[in-house]
């Protein structure tokens, strides 16, 4: 593994392997689902985390979702932007700040392909919080062009690589 940045300091404690133990969805307009998922945040020695996220059925195993990108801390602070592109047509930059053990992010920008399925997202809000136990949380709130902002996604996660 690469020497850690020192900007990373504030969001180091993500750097690894994290598996879901709970993975739930559920929005006004869709079914409620559940979901399988490993993330990955890994250090190049940059101010910054290359990420990936795969999600699968945890009944079928089938591939569901996939996203990658880069999170970014501004050095001397705890400012970050989150550069997120989704299998499904969607890039998203969100930024926010990093706390003690959580990260508060809402989106700046969404694009999206111009043949990419409607509802359009409009705005996200994410938070990602170490908890006492030592698991990974993330809530997901998402705005479409139907739907008002509203929870969508809540997994928690187990580090996988210790």
């Amino acid at each position: 593994m690469a020497k850690i940045h020192d900007a990373l300091k504030p969001i180091q404690w993500l750097i690894g392997t994290w598996e879901s133990v709970s993975a739930k969805g559920h929005f006004p307009t869709i079914k409620d689902f559940v979901y399988s998922e490993v993330l990955k945040f890994e250090s190049l020695g940059q101010p910054l985390l290359n990420y990936e996220a795969r999600s699968r059925n945890p009944v079928t195993e089938a591939p569901m979702h996939l996203e990658s990108g880069f999170l970014r801390i501004k050095p001397g602070s705890n400012q970050l932007a989150f550069m997120i592109s989704h299998n499904f047509g969607l890039t998203v930059l969100e930024e926010g700040m990093a706390k003690e053990n959580e990260l508060e992010l809402e989106s700046k920008t969404i694009s999206r392909m111009s043949f990419a399925k409607d509802p359009s997202v409009k705005a996200l809000k994410k938070t990602y919080k170490l908890n006492e136990d030592g698991t990974l949380e993330i809530r997901t709130d998402m705005e479409t062009d139907n739907t008002p902002m509203t929870n969508h996604l809540v997994a928690v996660y187990k580090r996988k690589d210790l």
